[in-house]
């Protein structure tokens, strides 16, 4: 990936591809990235129905490795790292000591004990990198974000097409991940994703990024394969509920209010801010994350106010989009505990008008 000089973006290695497909690209976290191509609705159906192909080399690996190396990661993350078997991945969180979150993360267990890979958040790179090393506890650290491609390829064709480049793929199970050979490269293909439909994951070495771009572009294409840029993720990802960093979470974020307790293994293991994470849940949580859907005109977006029938705040929204699948405007957002079981009425301030909404189970779609 080139360095970022003179105030500019950085580019993914794609960057190139994206310009010559015609995608319109903006400035997303200090990336340039591809926001879309034919259009936000055409490209979030087309991941839901056939196969979409993701950039997103933007993301962060470090990896962890040595003796100390499980001591490290199950100090500095909240699941329990030691039930990870060779080959195997999970979803968790960097702690902080306030009882808050640095980022999510997913951990990737190449050796147990001695080698894991860590995926992170582009935007939050540097602070996470520092985290780690500021909380080692004697494991051998190294920030590998600058040496990987990342290429995502959901839907329910996904599997199809990555059979077709890496025989084997299609057998993998969910939150796993297995290294193949292609074009003289090693890949690292991982059967997770955050869009809700099947399909993986590929970290592909930098300088090959774009031969298995093409590649999957080519083999995929009776498949309906076709790239798909960030504003279709994002809708992609909030018809699922899936938290985003910035949005639902942030360092003041309870993982328990954020509905991340499934994460969070305090009596497993000891972990930075324990205390005060898990004091929140026994103290009985304030305001919960919910999902909720408009029966009224609008969009909720980031920052709105979340009100009562009466019209008093009791929380904001995170996101908010039309669902592309149910034709609904939805959102997600906090509210004050009473407020967050399913089938509550609620209320959205929309430029200052109170649209009529409904706390409702989710995620959007069913799958």
């Amino acid at each position: 990936m080139s360095a970022n000089t003179s105030g500019q973006p950085k580019r993914t290695p794609l960057a190139a591809e994206h310009e010559a497909l015609g995608a319109r690209m903006v400035d997303f976290a200090g990336w340039w990235m591809p926001v879309q191509y034919r259009g936000l609705k055409e490209e979030h159906l087309s991941c839901r129905s056939g196969v979409g192909l993701f950039d997103v080399s933007h993301m962060g690996e470090f990896r962890v490795r040595g003796p100390k190396s499980l001591e490290t990661l199950q100090w500095i993350t909240t699941n329990d790292v030691s039930k990870l078997a060779a080959g195997e991945v999970h979803y968790s969180l960097f702690p902080n000591a306030d009882g808050g979150i640095v980022d999510d993360l997913i951990v990737y267990c190449v050796k147990p004990g001695e080698e894991y890979l860590l995926c992170v958040n582009a935007a939050n790179i540097d602070k996470d990198f520092a985290f780690v090393c500021a909380n080692n506890r004697g494991a051998d650290v190294g920030n590998e974000s600058s040496d990987w491609g990342q290429i995502a390829v959901q839907g329910p064709k996904a599997l199809e097409l990555l059979g077709r480049l890496f025989p084997g793929a299609q057998a993998m199970k969910s939150f796993t991940h297995k290294s193949f050979a292609f074009a003289g490269g090693t890949m690292i293909v991982a059967r997770t994703g955050y869009t809700g439909e099947d399909g993986a994951e590929v970290f592909v070495p930098a300088a090959l990024t774009v031969n298995l771009w093409r590649e999957l572009l080519t083999k995929g294409k009776d498949l309906g394969a076709e790239p798909i840029g960030l504003g279709a993720r994002d809708t992609l990802r909030t018809e699922m509920k899936y938290s985003l960093y910035g949005h639902e979470i942030d360092d003041t974020t309870n993982p328990y209010e954020a509905g991340l307790g499934w994460v969070v293994k305090p009596q497993a293991k000891d972990f930075i801010g324990k205390s005060k994470i898990v004091a929140v849940k026994d103290a009985g949580l304030s305001r919960k994350l919910i999902g909720f859907e408009l029966s009224d005109r609008g969009i909720p977006r980031q920052g709105y106010k979340l009100l009562s029938p009466s019209g008093a705040e009791i929380g904001v929204c995170t996101s908010g989009t039309m669902s592309p699948v149910t034709g609904a405007s939805i959102g997600i957002g906090y509210v004050t505990s009473e407020f967050a079981a399913d089938g509550t009425e609620i209320a959205v301030d929309i430029r200052g008008k109170a649209a009529k909404a409904k706390v409702r189970p989710t995620p959007f779609i069913k799958k």
